[in-house]
């Protein structure tokens, strides 16, 4: 990985969820199982990793798919609307500080987003949260773009884009996965895991 350094950078590339809007799996599964009369604990079997998730999120299943697959995984009988009502729920808020750090980078250099996301949940944040979100020259979405995190040909496609060297783009992610897969494609990655890691990038970076 290249030095954080005052000009070391021609782009930022920002994850959305727990780097840029703050996400709360908790309140899905509480609505979720208030809808089934259940406890969360009772669905808490993982479906992230299922195929249909992953078709899911680069545009290759339908949402009746995807909720057809999540009533098999969790053992539950729930309408489409009441699946959605509860996917929905995860946004919880923009990450503390992350607007005025972005308006401050944005300054000096293009923006840009990367998400692994679905159409429900692009539909449900982009009004929103549009404050934040106009920080970003361009924003690739995973369910749009037909890739997704951590496979090389997502980084690949997006580095293409923005145009720059990889290692002068500066990519922010939450998850270690993401962080990993984006050096391995030459990016400038910084794994954040606490509030102070984007401000304290930004200042290495002298932005």
């Amino acid at each position: 990985m290249s030095a954080l350094a005052p000009g070391a950078a021609d782009a930022l590339l920002f994850d959305l969820g727990r780097v840029v809007i703050d996400i709360d799996f908790g309140k899905v599964l509480a609505c979720w199982a208030r809808h089934a009369g259940c406890t969360p604990a009772d669905l808490s079997k993982p479906f992230s990793q299922s195929g249909t998730f992953r078709r899911y999120e680069t545009g290759h299943a339908s949402d009746a798919e995807f909720f057809e697959a999540l009533r098999a995984t969790l053992g539950i009988v729930l309408s489409d609307e009441q699946l959605l009502e509860g996917w929905n729920t995860i946004f919880a808020g923009e990450k503390p500080g992350i607007n005025a750090l972005l308006a401050r980078a944005a300054k000096r250099l293009p923006l840009y987003a990367f998400s692994n996301t679905n159409p429900p949940h692009v539909a449900h944040f982009s009004k929103p949260y549009a404050d934040v979100l106009s920080h970003f020259r361009e924003i690739f979405l995973s369910c749009a773009i037909g890739l997704r995190k951590p496979d090389p040909a997502a980084y690949d496609y997006v580095i293409k884009a923005i145009g720059a060297p990889a290692e002068r783009i500066v990519f922010f992610d939450d998850l270690l996965e993401n962080i990993e897969g984006a050096r391995k494609r030459g990016l400038t990655a910084v794994h954040v895991t606490s509030p102070n890691d984007v401000a304290d990038a930004l200042t290495a970076l002298g932005l």
